[in-house]
């Protein structure tokens, strides 16, 4: 009786919870919440298995907090983009969710990764020719594999996903995005190797 009690007042903290959590009131707060922690749990987990394989020391905890300011701007961004093309295109017919596929993908997919590139400029307080080089490397790379992963998974976001949940589905899924985001943005260009000159 009493595990049946304490059940029951979970259950209605969490509903309690999810109904101020994803009201419109809050929503904002709760997208940016969600991307900032996935962020960094995304970087952890890469920092994780550098260490594992001997890439890296330690735990560089300036690296996480960086990644999760960059996943704060860019759920900034996220948040208010789907709001825009939930507003712009409120309908759910395949002709529409196509529309908004590409739309995402061409205009949204590379203003988020220029977004992130610049967080972490100015975080890392790169000069303008560090942050070109760090863009013309690694920023072609994380678009393309962009266009493997998000297509599909948008088609689900734009077609069954509500609209107040998009934000948290898209950052569900992008945990493994993330852990790869961070494996091209702190990959180390190999060594060149030292001639006998």
């Amino acid at each position: 009786m009493f595990c049946r009690t304490q059940w029951r007042r979970l259950l209605q903290a969490l509903n309690r919870w999810h109904s101020v959590a994803f009201s419109k009131r809050y929503l904002l707060y709760t997208n940016l919440s969600i991307s900032t922690s996935l962020s960094m749990v995304g970087d952890t987990i890469e920092q994780s298995y550098e260490r594992y394989v001997g890439e890296i020391d330690g735990w560089n905890r300036t690296r996480t907090l960086r990644m999760g300011t960059g996943g704060f701007t860019v759920g900034f961004v996220c948040h208010h983009w789907y709001q825009y093309l939930d507003h712009r295109y409120p309908n759910r017919t395949i002709g529409i969710v196509m529309r908004k596929i590409l739309l995402d993908q061409i205009i949204c997919s590379p203003f988020y990764i220029a977004v992130f590139f610049i967080t972490m400029a100015v975080l890392e307080r790169q000069s303008w020719e560090e942050f070109q080089a760090e863009v013309m490397e690694k920023a072609i790379v994380l678009y393309v594999a962009d266009w493997t992963v998000w297509p599909a998974a948008q088609f689900i976001n734009f077609f069954l996903i509500k609209p107040r949940y998009r934000v948290i589905y898209d950052n569900s899924l992008s945990l493994c995005y993330d852990v790869y985001t961070s494996k091209v943005k702190y990959r180390k260009k190999p060594a060149l190797e030292k001639t006998g000159a």
